[in-house]
């Protein structure tokens, strides 16, 4: 038998799968990690220990479990949150904790004063994205201002995965895709690190060396097969971020097709038939060379579903909260009894690029029950999702077909809430394994194992989820957005 195996690294959770070449999944393994908010609008995780220690965790769970031979593995491939930022010494050893994507908002002086340098027609141009909070480069730059003790000492600036592969491979890769989120200090035309835009940011020699997603990147040392267990030698892809992996698990491969991934954040993944401008939402080369891809992220989604259950729901039991909440909710009807909620918690990402935007649960009365909170927080992220949406309609970029991805899927109220407020059927597939299974279908495709098409047969589309009209999210939605022009200012001032 032959395997390949896919490990993913998300907010909240690492998943990993060993998957045989007909897209059998013969063992799956996950461990919890936390996200750590040391300040508000800052996000962080421990590379050593929710990266790296997880991935460990995992891939030995996985060979235990399935008594798999590890020379049968023939090929690895990992994903992880992204875009993030860690400073690495000369041994590769984390200066300090990896700082997240988007949802962290600390360089918020940082994106303004390189927008006001650079101006953001040239950003758009030369970039393919204008600055926010999901941009590395700025980053970089407070890295540099406010710790520059550790700036000194930073050999390699890495990500997430890079720094994975790095600790199986002793190689510093990155992916294109990933790469894209790294401006002032990535060219989508070039395909290159340039710094002619910014030069007092980081030497370009201290990035990882660019490759894509579906090239070997090196192979298990001695070192790492000690810690994992897995065979000296092994292939090892230069991996991507967990959301463009969890978008081909389920077959977005084709101009058109959309990925909605219910995760700790909403994020969107469209595969366009070319290059798309807009400083609504991202760009970046797609996994193979010329191929594009347009992508959207809420800032926080499955986050806030979690902190309503800590904080609102603290009589359930954690593991059966998430049902019981539904259930509740599903006794209110659309449009939660008239209240609202906006879901910018750690501020938004897509398309306000908002860092100060503030959470807010209006029209509440003394009617009002916990399962109508419960849904108005449903029903705010799907607003969001839908604001989302419109923006990639008036692009021309409305999609051919939209997949369902992610443990948010699992959540039939959320999934039926988003197509309903967008008006968009979506397609769930078999398999909702997520990024770890996109992984393992990436590394039997590195080695020749598998043609693109053959997730098509690997995950196969099983329900459509039908959009269902109703006239109170109509108005609900004008309000919502109302709702947040309305209290912007006032979400400044108590910044």
């Amino acid at each position: 038998m032959a395997y390949t195996l896919g490990i993913d690294i998300g907010t909240y959770e690492t998943k990993g799968v060993l998957v045989d070449f007909e897209g059998r999944v013969v063992a799956q393994a996950a461990r919890g990690h936390q996200m750590l908010v040391p300040r508000p609008g800052w996000a962080e995780h421990r590379p050593e220990e929710d990266w790296w220690g997880d991935f460990v965790y995992v891939c030995q769970t996985l060979l235990r479990d399935s008594g798999v031979d590890p020379h049968d593995i023939k090929a690895v491939a990992c994903s992880a949150i992204g875009p993030c930022m860690l400073p690495v010494d000369a041994q590769g050893t984390p200066l300090m904790n990896g700082v997240l994507y988007g949802v962290d908002g600390r360089a918020e002086a940082e994106v303004r004063e390189l927008t006001d340098r650079i101006g953001e027609d040239v950003l758009i141009d030369r970039c393919g994205n204008v600055l926010t909070s999901q941009s590395v480069g700025p980053k970089i730059l407070w890295l540099k201002r406010h710790r520059p003790e550790l700036y000194a000492q930073t050999a390699h600036v890495l990500t997430s995965t890079s720094f994975l592969v790095q600790r199986l491979t002793g190689e510093v890769v990155i992916d294109h895709y990933t790469a894209a989120n790294f401006a002032p200090l990535y060219d989508v035309e070039r395909l290159d690190w340039i710094d002619d835009l910014a030069d007092d940011i980081l030497p370009l020699q201290k990035l990882p060396r660019l490759m894509w997603s579906g090239e070997i990147a090196g192979e298990i040392t001695q070192a790492a097969a000690a810690a994992t267990g897995l065979a000296p030698g092994t292939p090892v892809t230069a991996g991507t971020i967990d959301a463009a992996a969890e978008a081909f698990s389920v077959g977005v491969d084709q101009p058109g097709d959309m990925m909605m991934m219910y995760g700790s954040t909403i994020f969107i993944i469209l595969r366009a038939a070319e290059r798309v401008a807009d400083p609504r939402i991202w760009y970046a080369p797609w996994l193979f060379e010329g191929e594009h891809a347009s992508m959207a992220g809420l800032a926080t989604s499955g986050t806030l579903t979690h902190w309503f259950r800590d904080q609102i729901a603290r009589d359930l039991d954690p593991s059966t909260a998430f049902p019981a909440l539904a259930e509740e909710a599903a006794a209110s009807p659309p449009g939660a009894n008239g209240l609202l909620q906006l879901p910018y918690f750690s501020g938004e990402r897509t398309p306000i690029h908002d860092v100060h935007a503030k959470g807010v649960l209006f029209g509440l009365n003394l009617t009002h029950t916990r399962g109508d909170m419960y849904r108005a927080l449903i029903e705010g992220i799907a607003y969001g999702t839908r604001h989302v949406t419109e923006t990639f309609a008036e692009i021309g970029q409305s999609p051919q077909r939209l997949l369902a991805v992610g443990g948010g899927t699992q959540n039939r109220l959320w999934l039926q809430a988003t197509s309903d407020i967008t008006g968009i059927d979506q397609v769930v597939c078999e398999k909702a394994t997520g990024a770890s299974y996109g992984d393992a279908f990436l590394a039997a495709l590195a080695i020749g194992a598998v043609d693109r098409s053959d997730i098509l047969t690997w995950n196969p589309a099983t329900e459509t989820v039908s959009a269902q009209s109703h006239d109170v999210y109509r108005k609900s939605y004008t309000l919502f957005r109302r709702l947040y022009e309305q209290t912007k200012d006032i979400a400044v001032e108590i910044s």
